[in-house]
């Protein structure tokens, strides 16, 4: 059960990071690599937030796993 608490965290935490990294190209502020499909692409934005808030709640649940 430990195993799998640390996987949830982890994979919470990439997707969070993810999921802020989609909103900051989709709305211009992260314009790397340069070219990019996302860049300035409202549709990134709602994905990446999406995913940054499941991201979230993946690491909630993880964190009230008992051990």
């Amino acid at each position: 059960m430990k195993i799998l608490k640390t996987v949830l965290l982890i994979l919470g935490v990439l997707a969070t990071l993810l999921g802020l990294v989609w909103m900051g190209q989709g709305s211009g502020y992260f314009p790397y690599p340069p070219g990019n499909f996302m860049i300035n692409q409202a549709p990134w934005i709602y994905r990446g937030a999406i995913l940054a808030v499941v991201g979230v709640l993946v690491i909630v649940l993880s964190r009230r796993m008992k051990a």
